[in-house]
């Protein structure tokens, strides 16, 4: 596996190598990576890949497979392997939704996202996760942006993280402005983690950052299910409530980095609307701190002034 790594991933992006060394390392090694390849049978693939399914990581049980496939395949072309027994498992997973029709599970509902909100301020687990927890909602991002944060992305001072290019979805670069109180939690656990890479790293080590799933996990800690929410479901809460207050839409657009692909480039629009999504930034933070507070809900209006 390891073999197949140094060849397949050599040039393809930081992000998508560290994904799959991850996958490998923290879901597949420790149950066979100590066999040889010739031995492991379909059985104990399939063992492997319903272990990740039984944390309720479909996707990602998925992805595993593929990549296990893969890696039979070079053994069978260097004749280390007889054949690639991933095959056999076809139709053994569930089938994936049709990913046009798909919607992240988020919760929209002002009451209960005060409650979610409370929720989060209470979680007794990790600070690093809880920090990320607190972050997730004031900022828009996507969770693999979020989690692969670094710290020489963010100036405090100016209340603004940048985003690189290669570590966008759509491969272009990105502003997050910094509500006061997005800087506030980076504040708080810059002394904890700032002498590091990564404003979020993992549990185990200092040199990756957290897992893919761990905002997830930690939402099922508080009691929210898959089909509640999950930490792709920030995005769709910021962009549902916002849009119903009247917030501009191409703001919105801007700030989930939703960039239009036709004639500019948005590598050179990635400041667009910026003074506007300042103010909005910082709105939506102070508009989650009063539903935390469980005062009266007020509109979220936007305001032209």
């Amino acid at each position: 596996a390891r073999e197949w790594m140094v060849k397949h991933l050599a040039g393809r992006s930081p992000g998508h190598k560290e994904t799959v060394v991850d996958r490998l390392e923290k879901n597949v090694f420790p149950w066979i990576g100590d066999r040889s390849i010739r031995d492991i049978t379909a059985s104990d693939l399939l063992q492997v890949v319903q272990r990740i399914e039984s944390r309720g990581a479909q996707e990602t049980a998925r992805r595993v497979l593929g990549i296990c496939g893969q890696v039979f395949r070079y053994a069978v072309s260097l004749g280390r392997a007889e054949r690639d027994p991933s095959g056999d498992l076809r139709g053994m997973l569930p089938k994936r939704e049709n990913s046009k029709a798909k919607h992240h599970a988020s919760i929209t509902e002002p009451k209960r996202v005060g409650e979610l909100m409370r929720a989060i301020q209470g979680f007794t687990g990790s600070h690093v996760v809880k920090c990320a927890l607190q972050l997730a909602p004031l900022v828009f991002v996507r969770p693999g942006e979020l989690r692969g944060a670094e710290w020489r992305e963010i100036d405090l001072d100016d209340a603004t993280w940048r985003i690189p290019d290669h570590r966008m979805k759509m491969k272009d670069p990105h502003i997050v402005p910094l509500s006061r109180q997005a800087v506030e939690i980076l504040r708080s656990i810059y002394p904890l983690t700032g002498h590091g890479k990564f404003v979020f790293p993992s549990l185990r080590t200092n040199a990756r950052p957290m897992s893919e799933n761990t905002i997830n996990v930690a939402l099922r800690r508080l009691g929210y299910s898959k089909e509640e929410m999950t930490g792709h479901g920030f995005r769709s809460m910021a962009s549902t409530l916002l849009h119903e207050s009247g917030w501009p839409h191409d703001v919105i657009e801007r700030q989930l980095a939703h960039a239009e692909r036709n004639s500019v480039s948005a590598a050179y629009n990635y400041a667009q609307h910026l003074p506007e999504r300042k103010k909005m930034m910082q709105a939506w933070a102070d508009y989650l701190d009063s539903l935390a507070s469980g005062a009266k809900v007020v509109p979220l209006f936007h305001k032209t002034a």
